[in-house]
């Protein structure tokens, strides 16, 4: 397999791409029905500085620990001594959380991609029943829904199947071509803002009682949290990139990209359509778009968003894959999952990843995009807390160690705030996230079949 082949470019388009994804298309309508404007942006702001200690941290730790690479799992792996049982442990269990999140985000982007191409073809949103069972329906929109997931899901399996520099490069394409629609639709829609969506600002009345603003902030951080999942994107392929401090650039310049994007978006999106229409809303950008252009434009923004979320399946594919791959070469995982192709492809890990990921889109066959959506995010988001509080961690670890830091007390106390700032923040997110008790529910199932997985995974690797 060749070595280091991604620049800061595709890094850069990596995190861009993984980061700017269904979220983009979806968090409009959804934080319209969970804060006020204020909310809102408080919520991107405070998520975006959040995730911002979170980029440094992978960022310290690409220069700090330049031999340690392979994705965050490692992280997890370093913080106890080499080769011990709790080491491998921590690895596989860190492994094992990002993976099932990455299941179940690959279902979001996918199913996304399925409800804006009814934009073209509106037969996928029919009501007509063609089996019901109990409290289970099936329609021809959900049939045409799964079957297209499923195509587009087996697809990008062998684009990535002849190689993960090509499949890389087709997502800086996708990447570059959303990023300069985004731009045209932000100065599209910015001569079409109506002030009065904007009030009132900082109420917001749910269940006839009202929200403070806090407890609004508290219910939109999860949601805004979704759309930064991603960042560490650059991290993953370490072992692939040319230089720990393109890994750094690429995750801080795709952070701030991202969050240009998303605020901007949000503040025009809410800007040009009232709040009402906002909640209800299916395709958000597309009716914002068609308030300046009219239905042309949301033929345009549709085309967008197809470009936009099969950049991003690409990527959230790969990324799949290549964490398992890594932890299987690392000795923490299925011996099996570190096969490779020809071309470099972890072929065995993609292969299982996408299998599992068909088992996962059956969840939409009897249920709506929207609510597929809304639920998988929640519990994609409180999973990929988890590397990130232990790469948290582990720089802490380095900090108090202080043996990278000798005559360097400032860069040691500043990279010390920015490890326990990134580890409070995360650890805030999923306390905000876990109040569902179902999602709560789900996300310890997870754990729970994980770690009864162990013991047969420990024996297969002796």
């Amino acid at each position: 397999m060749k070595k280091k082949q991604l620049n800061v470019w595709v890094l850069t388009s990596l995190v861009v791409g993984n980061m700017v994804g269904s979220a983009i298309f979806m968090t409009p309508s959804t934080l319209a029905s969970e804060a006020s404007p204020a909310g809102t942006l408080l919520a991107w702001i405070l998520t975006g500085l959040g995730v911002l200690f979170i980029a440094l941290v992978y960022g310290i730790l690409s220069i700090k620990k330049p031999e340690i690479s392979g994705g965050p799992q490692i992280y997890a792996k370093a913080l106890f001594e080499e080769g011990t049982e709790r080491s491998r442990l921590m690895g596989y269990f860190v492994t094992w959380g990002y993976y099932v999140a990455n299941f179940v985000g690959n279902v979001a982007v996918i199913t996304t991609f399925t409800g804006y191409l009814s934009t073209f073809f509106p037969v996928m949103n029919s009501a007509k029943l063609i089996y019901k069972y109990g409290d289970t329906t099936v329609t021809l929109g959900y049939l045409l829904n799964f079957l297209v997931s499923s195509a587009l899901l087996w697809f990008v399996f062998v684009l990535i199947l002849k190689g993960i520099q090509g499949a890389g490069k087709l997502n800086l394409i996708a990447t570059a071509a959303k990023v300069i629609g985004f731009l045209l639709f932000i100065l599209a829609t910015l001569f079409v803002i109506q002030t009065q969506y904007y009030t009132p600002f900082t109420e917001l009345q749910t269940n006839n009682h009202s929200v403070g603003l806090f407890g609004q902030v508290n219910s939109a951080a999860v949601t805004t949290m979704w759309a930064f999942i991603g960042v560490e994107s650059a991290v993953v392929f370490s072992a692939r990139a040319k230089s720990g401090r393109d890994i750094k650039r690429a995750t801080i310049m795709g952070l701030v990209i991202a969050l240009f994007i998303y605020i901007a978006i949000t503040v025009l999106v809410m800007g040009t359509l009232p709040r009402h229409e906002l909640v209800h809303s299916s395709k958000p950008l597309v009716d914002a778009l068609s308030q300046v252009t009219g239905q042309a434009g949301g033929y345009i923004l549709g085309l967008l968003a197809l470009i936009s979320l099969f950049g991003s399946s690409i990527g959230w594919i790969l990324l799949s894959a290549e964490v398992p791959y890594q932890s299987a070469k690392q000795g923490f995982f299925l011996k099996s999952f570190a096969k490779e192709n020809k071309n470099g492809t972890p072929v065995v890990a993609l292969v299982v990843t996408c299998v599992i990921g068909q088992l996962f889109l059956l969840s939409i066959i009897s249920n709506s995009i929207s609510e597929v959506f809304t639920f998988m995010t929640t519990v994609a988001t409180l999973s990929y807390l988890i590397p990130y509080i232990f790469a948290s961690l582990y720089l802490l670890k380095i900090v108090l160690s202080g043996k990278d830091y000798l005559h360097k007390q400032k860069e040691r106390l500043s990279d010390g705030m920015i490890a326990s700032i990134a580890t409070l923040f995360s650890l805030w997110i999923i306390k905000a996230g876990s109040e569902d008790l179902r999602t709560f529910l789900y996300g310890l199932g997870m754990i729970i079949c994980g770690l009864v997985l162990y013991p047969f995974i420990k024996r297969s690797l002796k």
